[in-house]
Order: C-alpha cells, then sequence, then structure tokens
C-alpha cells in the first residue's frame, strides 16, 4: 500500500493539468458571470478561458500521449479549434453555422476512449466523459427541449469536472504511465 501511495503522489504533471483544469472552470464561470453585467470584460475573460483551454488540450496530449499518439494529437487539434471558432463567435467573426460544441464533443469523445485505453486512469473517468461527448452531440439538435438541453450541459461540465478533481487530487498512477510508454515526469 505504501509503494502505491509513492507511485500516485508523486506525479506533478497530472496535477500541473488539474489545476489549468480548474483555472479554466474558473476563468469561464467568471467570464459569463461578468458578461451578464460588464459585456466588454466578460468577452476578455472568456477570450482568457479560451486560452487556458487551449494550453490544457496541450498539457493533455502531453498525458495521453503514451496511450496513442496520433488520437491523443486529434484530441489536442479538435479542441484547439473548437476553441479558436469560440473566441471568434464571441465577436460574431466566426459562421454561425459552425458550434464550436461540435468539436468538444468529438475531443470529449477521444478522451473518453482515451482514459478507457490507458492503465493510469480509472475507466469511470473515461465512461464519464465518452458521455459527455455524446451528451454534447445531443445538445446540438435544433430542437431538444430545454430541461434535457440543460441536463445535458450539466453532464458534460460534471465530467470535465470530475476528470479535474482527480487530476488535481489524485493525478495518475505514475509507475502505469510509464510502463504505457510516458517518459519520467518532471
Amino acid at each position: 500500500m505504501m509503494e502505491r501511495d509513492a507511485v500516485t503522489s508523486s506525479n506533478p504533471r497530472a496535477r500541473i493539468t488539474g489545476a489549468v483544469y480548474l483555472l479554466y472552470f474558473l476563468t469561464a464561470i467568471s467570464g459569463a458571470l461578468i458578461g451578464r453585467h460588464l459585456p466588454v470584460y466578460g468577452k476578455a475573460v472568456t477570450v482568457l478561458s479560451m486560452g487556458i483551454y487551449a494550453a490544457l488540450a496541450v498539457l493533455l496530449y502531453y498525458l495521453f500521449r503514451p496511450v496513442n499518439r496520433i488520437l491523443s494529437m486529434l484530441a489536442a487539434v479538435l479542441s484547439l479549434i473548437g476553441c479558436v471558432v469560440a473566441t471568434l463567435g464571441l465577436f460574431h467573426i466566426a459562421s454561425r453555422y459552425v458550434n464550436p460544441l461540435l468539436f468538444f464533443a468529438i475531443y470529449c469523445l477521444l478522451i473518453g476512449y482515451l482514459i478507457l485505453r490507458s492503465t493510469f486512469l480509472p475507466r469511470i473517468l473515461g465512461v464519464l466523459m465518452a458521455i459527455a461527448g455524446v451528451g454534447w452531440l445531443v445538445f446540438l439538435l435544433p430542437s431538444l427541449p430545454t430541461p434535457l438541453s440543460m441536463g445535458i450541459m450539466g453532464l458534460g461540465i460534471l465530467a470535465e469536472a470530475v476528470l479535474m478533481l482527480w487530476l488535481l487530487v489524485k493525478g495518475v498512477n505514475v509507475q502505469r504511465w510509464q510502463e504505457q510508454g510516458g517518459s519520467v515526469p518532471s
């Protein structure tokens, strides 16, 4: 038991990823709240949150690269595209027909799959992220009743929050991460 605790407690890379995830959540919520009364400042904070989410995509790429380099890269690229589309949408530059949730939905599905294939995170996190991805895809349906769409949105936020908290508090099993092909964490 002591050995396992030592293995799971010495993973600063995963904890940093969790901290960046938390910072994203805080800035995204702040942007939404500030935007109600001060729209210009709300947009500025939202742009900042998209920048943080882009950094998170890169960190998650490195975390899941040992599982599958190509799918991890695809997930990161889709997340980055979603961030760009969301940011451009704030300023009405992006086409209204391109919804950033499409990119984030596929991103969540890929992260869910990568977690399921990994040996260093609990599978339930992968299931939650995959469900969130499906939920975001369903959310895109045009005639979705409001209570259902709010429930789906809550599910997506909950899944990402659980992953964020797990990375922040527990991290990953470093020994298994290294066995799966990861380098020594710095």
